[in-house]
């Protein structure tokens, strides 16, 4: 990666975003900023062991498979990201100290330690910008053919976090407009044998989110981040079932919210 011409990716490594579905007419764009976990072969293995790399710190387990089915049941377009969260996060301000994390849970990640800004400009540049820039052509491209857009960001947690139980079986995350993910959130409840978190175990925030603030919030989309414990769609079974839960439950709550 030497010269005033530096690369990050080179020829015949995954592109930094796909696209599933492209020409689905639903109006629920969903997008997955952690569904994959690839690594640019110029970084090695950013000095992680190869189990670490399959473990949530590295990507949200299942999701894409989640999303990939649900993504089918709706009609609807996917965007995904390919590479993993600790080669740069897609959910993450860049510049900030959790978008190329030196540390993840209580696994340290070498190869993020020192990085030269020049270094985190690259990969945001290969990787976080293309993600977003997709997202935003087709917004804008919805906008130019007056079709809906529904912002829905797919999320997975670990069941445990630094020793401690998570309870929740999905959870939904909003800050600024709640309508979409509180008509979500009710339908949930509703759902016979779940424990459903109202933002937790984490929020939506400026200062630790990316995705749902510039796409959604500061365009008035409707918009909601559903987190799912990772536990329960790590197999394909787990992964059919939620999807076809939310392919069920999302479009009444998007009529719900459009009624009120």
């Amino acid at each position: 990666m030497k010269g005033p011409d530096k690369h990050l990716l080179a020829a015949g490594e995954p592109v930094p975003v796909t696209v599933y579905n492209p020409n689905g007419g639903s109006p629920f764009l969903l997008v997955a900023d952690h569904a994959g976990n690839a690594i640019p072969r110029a970084l090695g293995r950013l000095g992680v062991a190869a189990p670490e790399l399959r473990r949530h710190i590295a990507w949200d387990i299942g999701i894409a498979g989640v999303g990939h089915v649900l993504a089918d049941a709706l009609g609807a377009v996917l965007i995904r990201q390919t590479y993993s969260r600790l080669v740069i996060d897609c959910n993450r301000p860049p510049g900030m100290p959790s978008s190329t994390p030196e540390v993840s849970e209580l696994t340290q990640i070498p190869g993020n330690i020192g990085l030269s800004e020049e270094d985190k400009a690259l990969r945001a540049k290969e990787i976080f910008w293309p993600y977003h820039e997709r997202i935003d052509t087709e917004i804008k491209r919805r906008a130019r053919v007056r079709m809906p857009a529904v912002l829905i960001s797919l999320h997975s947690f670990t069941p445990t976090f630094k020793g401690v139980a998570r309870p929740w079986h999905v959870a939904l995350l909003y800050n600024r407009d709640p309508r979409l993910a509180r008509h979500l959130l009710a339908l949930l409840k509703a759902e016979t044998g779940l424990v459903v978190g109202n933002n937790e175990p984490y929020i939506v925030s400026d200062s630790t989110d990316y995705t749902i603030p510039v796409h959604g919030e500061r365009l008035g989309l409707p918009h909601a981040l559903i987190e799912i414990r990772q536990d329960l769609i790590a197999e394909d079974r787990g992964q059919h079932t939620w999807a076809l839960r939310l392919a069920r439950l999302l479009p009444r709550a998007y009529a719900g919210m459009t009624a009120t």
